[in-house]
């Protein structure tokens, strides 16, 4: 969805990053202008079928329950503490997904010290939890020869009415070997800590949100330039990090994905505004008058 500039619209900043949108609250506005742009993740997650997730939650679950059974037993037996441990059982996804944001954004931080040229904070490479992850990084940007070209831009698409932040933009040798295409091709890649390295823990949905940012219109850089989106190639790469180990995973991310990125934004926006008023009201046999009656 978006809405023309009006008349009298607040002009964007000149320069600076206060010229880059921001996401809020589903969607980016575009600074100095009256458009909004859905954001790509909120798309996708109210549109794309995530069956997966069930079984995750319900298996995290029930794993929790089994370490905490004397935990659980005992609460059963208290009235006061039974209400306030069933709630910590039921969110035990949302302290997971806490855990692996926490992860995702020390490996963002990570790349954006790589893209910069800066030095890497210190507390990732000591940090018990996150150091095998950035240790695992850094091998893959040594052994794939990973050249970066930007990270956590923002890019969007205004005709068709969305925005994101990809996660970078490469260039690697190898990879480029591999796909038969020339070494210098630039490709989109996004990172996922979850699951397990041997089992699933990179979806389709990843190559749906990567086909939207291929086919973005415009990016901003970090000074707040504006600049048409760079080319890049129909596969993008996820890179599956773990602390034992990582995996770079082709996933398509051609034309044929987007127009099914497309169908997904059109089911979210169904999800936002149609289905509110789908329903309604249950009926009622109307009151029959003396008058029918006889």
């Amino acid at each position: 969805m978006t809405t023309a500039p009006t008349a009298g619209a607040p002009q964007a900043p000149a320069a600076g990053p206060d010229r880059i949108p921001q996401p809020s609250q589903g969607w980016y506005r575009v600074p100095g202008t009256d458009i909004k742009l859905r954001r790509v993740t909120t798309i996708l997650s109210q549109g794309f079928p995530k069956p997966q997730l069930v079984f995750w939650a319900a298996n995290l679950t029930a794993a929790d329950a089994f370490a905490n059974l004397p935990r659980l037993v005992a609460a059963s037996l208290n009235p006061a503490d039974k209400e306030e441990t069933y709630d910590w059982l039921r969110k035990g996804h949302i302290r997971k997904k806490d855990e692996r944001a926490n992860i995702g954004g020390a490996v963002h931080d990570v790349i954006e010290a790589k893209v910069l040229g800066e030095p890497i904070p210190e507390t990732f490479l000591t940090d018990e939890e996150i150091a095998p992850f950035v240790d695992n990084f850094l091998r893959f940007v040594t052994e794939w020869e990973i050249e970066f070209e930007a990270s956590e831009m923002v890019v969007g698409n205004i005709t068709d009415g969305w925005a994101g932040t990809l996660d970078y933009l490469f260039r690697s040798a190898p990879i480029a070997r591999l796909l038969k295409v020339p070494p210098q091709t630039l490709f989109i890649g996004d990172t996922k800590t979850g699951g397990e390295l041997d089992e699933k823990g990179v979806y389709p949905e990843a190559g749906a949100q990567m086909s939207a940012y291929r086919r973005a219109e415009v990016a901003w850089l970090r000074d707040g330039t504006q600049i048409p989106m760079p080319k890049v190639h129909d596969v993008g790469i996820v890179l599956h990090l773990r602390p034992e180990g990582y995996r770079p995973m082709p996933l398509k991310c051609g034309d044929d994905v987007y127009e099914a990125f497309r169908h997904v934004q059109a089911l979210a926006e169904f999800q936002r505004v149609l289905a509110k008023s789908v329903v309604g009201e249950a009926l009622t046999l109307p009151q029959l008058t003396e008058e029918r009656a006889a």
